[in-house]
C-alpha cells in the first residue's frame, strides 16, 4: 500500500478547481464559435478551463475575463506548450514512474514530516529510507520469494532516531509550506500532461470573499449545417421548414446554454501567440571596443505640432472605427411561427421559435429555449418554419441536354436570412427531389432545381448573319472600325404534358455579346434568363439574336484603293471622314496609273534591250562572212534607231519616278493628317 500512500497523500494538496459551466454557444460558418462560461469562485479559490493544444491559440487572442461584483482582475495562468521534461526540470526533486514511497521520502532526506499510524504520531527529520527483504517464515523457501517492506528513518525533535515501518503509516504530512507548494505544482504538472493535447487556463481568486466570474473565448468549431425542406400543398402554397445541424465536439457537456447560430463568414485566422518566440539579439560591445563612427543626421519633415496633430486624428479615427456593441439578446424581437400544414403532407411538428437579428451582414438565430448538447453528440434544432412566396416552373440550359429542370423561384419574404445549405422537396405529400441553395437574404429571390422534367423535350439550333460596319474612325494613319454580326440562338420547345409549363431559359453571356431581340427578364452574372410561357402539348421556336460587337485596327498603308473605296462608301462613317478617305483614295489612284505607266515604260526598255542584244549577236556573226556588208549595215541602222528610242524611254521612266515619289510623299502627308 506505501507505493500508493505517496501519491493520495501529495494529491490531497491539490485544491479543486472551481467550476464554470457553459452558459452561452453563438456557431459561426467561419470555422469558430463563441463560448461565454459563468461560475463562483470561493476565497483563494481558482477556476480552470480546459481547451485543446491546437485551441490555444485562438483562446489568448479571444478570451475575456470579467467579475460581477467589478473587482478587477489581476491577471490569468495557462500551461505552458514546454515539455513535460523541461517543466519538471525545475523542480529539486523527482517522482520516477512506480517510485516506491520509500525512495521517494529518501530523495528528501533534511525535510521535516509529520507521521500518523493506528497507535502513535510522530514528527521530525528524514534521515532516509530503504526497501528492505521481510524476515523467513516457514512457508517461504527461498529468500527470492520473500516480500520487501518500506523503512524510513527519523530524527525525532528529542534527538533519539527512530525506524519507521512505512506499511503501518495511515499519513505523511510535509509541514513545510514551500514543500508543500512545490510537490503541488509537480503533481499539478505531471496531472495536466497526462493528456498530451489539453492545456488549462488558470483565472485565480485574490479576494477574501466569494466572487461571481465571467469568461468568454472563440476556439475552432465545426461548421453549423443548414437544412430545409420544402413543402408544397395541392394548391401551390409554400412552407419552408429549416433545421439546423450542430456538432459539439469541445469534451464538455452543454448544459442548458444560449445557443444561436450565426449566418454570414466574419473573418477569422490564427496568429501564433500560443508558442513560445526568441528574437535575434544585436550583439553589444563594451564602450571605446571601436573607433568612433560618424553620424549622419536626417533632416525633419514635419513640425512637433503637426506630428502630435496627426497622432491625435489616427487615434480619434481608431477609436471612431471601432463598432458599437451588438445589443443584447433580449432587445432583440421574437419571431414564433404556427403553421397549418396540409392534411397528408410530410412535416415537422418540432417548435421552431427562434429570435433573430441583423448583426451587420451577418444574421443570426437565437433559439428562445435553452439547450442541451452532451460533449461528443451532435443535434438537429428547428430554426424556420413558415410561409414562402414560391412557384413552380422549368428553367433550361443547353448543357442539361433535351429535358429541362423541374424547379422553383423562392422569393425570401420570411424576414429573415435564409442561410445556405441542401433542400428536400415534397409536392403534394410525395417526394420531388433535392437542391442545394446558397445564403439568400431577405427580400432577394433563388431558382432552385430539384429534378428532370421528362414532359418537355427543347433542341437548338445556331445561325450566323452577315457583318456589318458601324462605326469608323481614323487617327494618323490608323483605322478602326467597330463591327457588328448577328448570330441566332432558335430554341425549339415540345411540351407533351396535358398542362401549361412556365419555362426559364439560361443562355450564358459571352463576352462582346448583347442580346437584340427580345430583352431577357433577368441577368444573372453569368447568363440571360426568358420566361416563356408553353401552352399544353404546343411545340413552339424561341429565337435568342444576339449581336457579336467587335472592333479592328489597320493601318490605311496596308489598304488599296478598292478596300479604301469600301470605306468611304459605308454608311457609318462621318462628311469628315468620307472627304479625308476619298482624298486617300484620289492619290492612291494616281499613284497606281504613275506606277501602271512606270511598269509599262519598263516592259518596253527591256523590250528593246533584247533586240538591241540580238542585233549586236547578228552584227558580230555576218562580219566574219563576205558579202554580207549591206546586211551589216541595215542593222547598224536598226540598233541606233533602237538606241535613240531607249533614251526617250529611259527619260521617261525617271520623270515618272520622280512623279510617283512625288504622289507618295503627298499621300504620306495626307495619311499623316488623318483625324475622323
Amino acid at each position: 500500500m506505501s507505493r500508493f500512500l505517496v501519491i493520495l497523500a501529495l494529491l490531497s494538496m491539490i485544491a479543486p478547481a472551481a467550476d464554470l459551466p457553459v452558459r452561452e454557444v453563438i456557431l459561426y460558418k467561419s470555422g469558430v464559435g463563441y463560448f461565454a462560461r459563468s461560475g463562483q469562485l470561493s476565497p483563494g479559490e481558482s477556476a480552470r478551463l480546459d481547451f485543446k493544444a491546437t485551441d490555444m491559440n485562438d483562446v489568448l487572442k479571444s478570451l475575456t475575463v470579467a467579475d460581477n461584483s467589478g473587482a478587477p482582475i489581476r491577471g490569468l495562468r495557462y500551461d505552458s506548450s514546454l515539455p513535460l521534461e523541461q517543466k519538471l526540470a525545475d523542480f529539486p526533486f523527482a517522482i520516477a514512474d512506480q517510485e516506491a514511497l520509500s525512495d521517494f521520502l529518501d530523495h528528501l532526506r533534511g525535510a521535516r514530516v509529520e507521521l500518523a499510524s493506528a497507535s502513535d504520531k510522530l514528527a521530525g527529520t528524514i534521515v532516509s529510507a530503504r526497501m528492505i527483504p521481510e524476515p523467513p517464515s516457514e512457508d517461504r523457501m527461498t529468500i527470492s520469494t520473500q516480500p520487501e517492506r518500506e523503512q524510513l528513518t527519523l530524527l525525532l525533535d528529542s534527538g533519539d532516531l527512530r525506524t519507521v515501518d512505512l506499511g503501518a503509516i495511515s499519513s505523511l504530512r510535509f509541514p513545510d509550506l514551500k514543500l508543500q507548494a512545490q510537490l503541488k505544482d509537480y503533481l499539478a504538472t505531471v496531472a495536466e500532461s497526462r493528456s498530451k493535447d489539453k492545456r488549462s487556463v488558470y483565472i485565480d481568486s485574490s479576494d477574501a470573499k466569494a466572487r461571481e466570474v465571467s469568461a468568454s473565448y472563440m476556439i475552432p468549431q465545426p461548421l453549423w449545417k443548414s437544412s430545409y425542406r420544402l413543402l408544397f400543398d395541392p394548391k401551390g402554397a409554400a412552407t419552408l421548414e429549416g433545421w439546423a445541424i450542430v456538432d459539439n465536439t469541445t469534451g464538455d457537456d452543454w448544459t442548458n446554454v444560449r445557443l444561436a447560430v450565426v449566418s454570414g463568414r466574419p473573418v477569422s485566422f490564427i496568429s501564433h501567440l500560443y508558442e513560445p518566440f526568441y528574437v535575434q539579439r544585436t550583439t553589444a560591445d563594451v564602450e571605446n571596443a571601436y573607433a568612433q563612427a560618424p553620424v549622419v543626421y536626417e533632416g525633419g519633415t514635419e513640425e512637433k505640432q503637426t506630428a502630435e496633430a496627426r497622432a491625435n486624428g489616427m487615434q480619434f479615427a481608431f477609436k471612431k472605427a471601432l463598432p458599437p456593441p451588438p445589443p443584447p439578446p433580449s432587445s432583440a424581437p421574437v419571431f414564433r411561427t404556427e403553421v397549418q400544414i396540409a392534411p397528408g403532407m410530410a412535416s415537422t411538428t418540432a417548435a421552431s421559435a427562434t429570435e433573430t437579428r441583423e448583426l451587420g451582414d451577418l444574421f443570426e438565430y437565437r433559439f428562445a429555449q435553452p439547450v442541451t448538447i452532451h460533449k461528443n453528440e451532435s443535434a438537429m434544432l428547428p430554426f424556420l418554419q413558415q410561409k414562402i412566396a414560391a412557384r413552380k416552373l422549368l428553367i433550361y440550359s443547353e448543357s442539361y441536354g433535351q429535358n429541362p429542370m423541374s424547379a422553383a423561384e423562392l422569393t425570401n419574404n420570411t424576414g429573415k436570412t435564409l442561410d445556405g445549405g441542401p433542400i428536400t422537396v415534397f409536392d403534394s405529400d410525395s417526394y420531388g427531389g433535392e437542391a442545394l441553395m446558397n445564403t439568400v437574404k431577405n427580400g432577394d429571390k433563388r431558382l432552385i432545381s430539384y429534378a428532370v422534367d421528362l414532359g418537355t423535350r427543347i433542341g437548338t439550333a445556331d445561325e450566323s448573319g452577315d457583318e456589318h460596319i458601324v462605326e469608323v474612325h481614323a487617327t494618323r494613319g490608323t483605322i478602326t472600325t467597330k463591327n457588328t454580326q448577328r448570330e441566332t440562338k432558335t430554341y425549339t420547345i415540345h411540351n407533351v404534358d396535358p398542362r401549361p409549363k412556365t419555362l426559364v431559359i439560361e443562355q450564358p453571356i459571352r463576352a462582346d455579346y448583347n442580346v437584340v431581340s427580345r430583352k431577357p427578364d433577368e441577368t444573372t452574372a453569368n447568363a440571360h434568363r426568358f420566361e416563356v410561357r408553353v401552352a399544353p402539348g404546343e411545340t413552339m421556336k424561341f429565337p435568342v439574336i444576339e449581336e457579336h460587337v467587335y472592333s479592328e485596327t489597320t493601318e490605311v498603308t496596308n489598304f488599296d484603293a478598292d478596300e479604301l473605296a469600301a470605306y468611304v462608301s459605308a454608311k457609318a462613317i462621318s462628311a469628315k471622314g468620307r472627304e479625308q478617305l476619298q482624298q486617300i483614295v484620289s492619290q492612291k489612284v494616281k499613284i497606281a496609273a504613275a506606277d501602271e505607266s512606270l511598269t509599262h515604260t519598263k516592259a518596253q526598255m527591256d523590250e528593246i534591250t533584247q533586240a538591241e542584244n540580238r542585233l549586236r549577236q547578228n552584227i558580230q556573226t555576218l562580219n566574219q562572212v563576205s558579202g554580207q556588208r549591206d546586211q551589216v549595215q541595215t542593222w547598224s541602222q536598226q540598233l541606233a534607231a533602237q538606241e535613240v528610242q531607249y533614251a526617250k524611254l529611259r527619260d521617261q521612266s525617271a520623270a515618272l519616278d520622280k512623279q510617283k515619289a512625288a504622289l507618295q510623299s503627298d499621300l504620306d502627308d495626307i495619311i499623316a493628317k488623318l483625324e475622323f
